[in-house]
């Protein structure tokens, strides 16, 4: 596991999370992250793993349809930072956009058809 670095575009939101080494990004086509835009990580990680380092009164929260997956963005700048799964609660995924050492426009991308998700 490696420990990854990540903030918003002001930097009033800090976190960091634990993830095997990232070689490759996932982008969804749901109706929220096709708009977005944003590049995943490309597995899931569990909460626990997550630590929010600075920040936390300045995350704003979305939701949409079923109200199952939680999409944080800093109030501040308005940057998505991470999201909670819709199809595995408790389990997250960072904004690789947000984590300073990588350069998500060099990572292969996977598709997820969160469009067609139940």
């Amino acid at each position: 596991m490696t420990t990854y670095y990540g903030s918003c575009h002001c930097g009033a939101v800090r976190f960091s999370f634990e993830h095997p080494p990232i070689e490759r990004g996932l982008r969804c086509n749901c109706s929220y992250c096709s708009r977005k835009g944003a590049l995943m990580t490309p597995e899931a990680f569990p909460e626990e793993l997550l630590r929010i380092e600075a920040g936390e009164q300045d995350l704003g929260l979305y939701q949409f349809g079923r109200l199952v997956a939680k999409h944080y963005f800093c109030k501040q700048c308005g940057i998505y930072t991470f999201n909670e799964t819709v199809r595995k609660p408790g389990f997250y995924r960072a904004n690789l956009g947000c984590v300073a050492e990588l350069d998500s426009g060099l990572l292969d991308v996977d598709l997820f058809d969160g469009q067609n998700l139940l």
